[in-house]
């Protein structure tokens, strides 16, 4: 388990706390067992039953999860590598029906919804074709390839009325959750900054995934899953490290900044594009060929709120952001959260009064301390609020609120606008690092413009 993948623990929540006190560490106690249904009460008339695209690293733990959640049953599944059809039945069960082509659990009117995880490059493409055949899909982070790609996805989302979740499982944490509540009660004060960070120092979290050692054009159908981006020979590196390129995936922007931009938006209540965004970065460490930056830093205007997230492949740092209001910071951690208030008041007479003669600099200093002297025995005793809990798994009442929207036909959080929102984030981020320039998005257009 990586120590910065919020998405590997157990699910969790915190007590409540209230509106401006001044509280001692709390303690994060688990969720209590009955917010997710027992199996044995979900009648069989009120099974979801999904069809999953995408059996990889992503989808067989998305698949594995699922199947556990009451009421959801796996009815086939779909990957274009066949050994991948062997997993999926070593997950669900051995007659598990399998196939190349994902059209057929869209046509399948047993399927209720679809789970995909598959290259960012095929997310357009799979989600416009599960809402136009009558499907609710839960989609992958992030949720485009490009902006255009965005567009096009929310349009068919608005068109068909069907529900869109999209996999950033930030939303659905319960350390984000309480986050956006002490944020929403005012308690940092006017927001001045937000950071947000994530970094890891090995080959795997930098995407140098092995290949199946029997890979090949046999068993994998290459051409299609090269989709429509300029053919290239068989490659088995290119099919399991295709976030290393730019033609397949959004690099760290995608993979990473956009678990962070999410968080954030959820947190801070916001549901729209950035403004501006110019970043830096390049190929420091992992020089393989890729051609998408491994240190990533941007720089954000939300409105007129500075957000600056930073990524690096080549030197850890757990997940974390650090929020900053005029009452103070708040510092969000996978199992943490923690508020250290400011008064935003001088605490000593200004050293400016330095620069007076004696007499004046005296009477200042004597008439400062009568108005903001303490009485003796009411010093304030600012405390630092702060709650700790154990590891979380936020996948799993992620896909739980999925399949519970399906059920009721309720909206989600992260649905397709939203994702869209966050995604643009991304978008935005590698079009200014490989123009070199600040870009902006223009909504008029539906396009980012430098």
């Amino acid at each position: 388990m990586k120590k910065n993948d919020w998405s590997r623990r157990e699910f969790l929540r915190m007590s409540a706390v209230a509106a401006g006190g001044s509280l001692a560490a709390k303690t994060i106690v688990p969720l209590p067992r009955d917010l997710i249904r027992a199996p044995e009460a979900v009648p069989a008339s009120d099974r979801v039953r999904f069809g999953m695209i995408g059996v990889g690293m992503q989808g067989s733990w998305l698949l594995g999860t699922s199947i556990k959640l009451p009421g959801v049953e796996c009815a086939a599944a779909c990957d274009l590598y066949d050994g991948r059809h062997t997993l999926a039945r070593e997950i669900v069960r051995a007659d598990l029906p399998v196939t190349r082509r994902y059209q057929t659990l869209l046509d399948d009117k047993e399927i209720d919804c679809i789970v995909a995880a598959v290259p960012d490059h095929w997310h357009k493409q799979v989600v416009v074709d599960a809402v136009t055949a009558g499907k609710d899909i839960y989609c992958e982070k992030p949720m485009s390839h490009s902006a255009a790609d965005g567009v096009a996805m929310v349009d068919a989302a608005k068109k068909t009325g069907r529900i869109v979740q999209i996999g950033s499982q930030r939303v659905s944490s319960q350390i984000c959750a309480k986050a956006k509540e002490l944020i929403s009660q005012g308690m940092l004060g006017e927001l001045t900054l937000v950071e947000g960070w994530l970094g890891r120092n090995d080959p795997t979290g930098a995407w140098q995934y092995p290949p199946p050692p029997d890979l090949s054009p046999r068993n994998l159908d290459w051409d299609t899953w090269q989709g429509t981006v300029p053919k290239r020979a068989f490659d088995p590196y290119v099919f399991a490290r295709w976030r290393c390129w730019k033609e397949y995936g959004t690099g760290v922007g995608g993979d990473l900044l956009v678990h962070l931009i999410s968080g954030m938006m959820f947190m801070l209540g916001i549901n729209e594009p950035p403004q501006q965004a110019f970043s830096v970065g390049g190929i420091r460490r992992w020089k393989d060929g890729r051609n998408v930056p491994d240190v990533h830093a941007v720089v954000y205007y939300y409105g007129e709120l500075p957000v600056y997230m930073r990524l690096n492949l080549g030197t850890e740092m757990p997940e974390a952001y650090r929020i900053q209001g005029s009452k103070g910071v708040l510092e969000v951690t996978g199992s943490s959260l923690s508020f250290a208030p400011q008064t935003g008041k001088d605490a000593y007479p200004s050293y400016y009064a330095g620069s007076f003669p004696r007499a004046m600099r005296e009477a200042y200093a004597a008439k400062w301390h009568q108005e903001n002297d303490p009485q003796p025995g009411q010093e304030p005793m600012p405390e630092t609020i702060s709650f700790r809990g154990p590891d979380y798994d936020d996948v799993r009442p992620h896909l739980w609120t999925f399949f519970e929207a399906v059920r009721s036909r309720k909206p989600v959080v992260e649905d397709a606008v939203f994702g869209h929102h966050a995604a643009l984030a991304c978008h935005m981020a590698n079009e200014s690092y490989f123009r070199k320039s600040a870009v902006s998005w223009d909504e008029a257009s539906k396009t980012i413009k430098s």
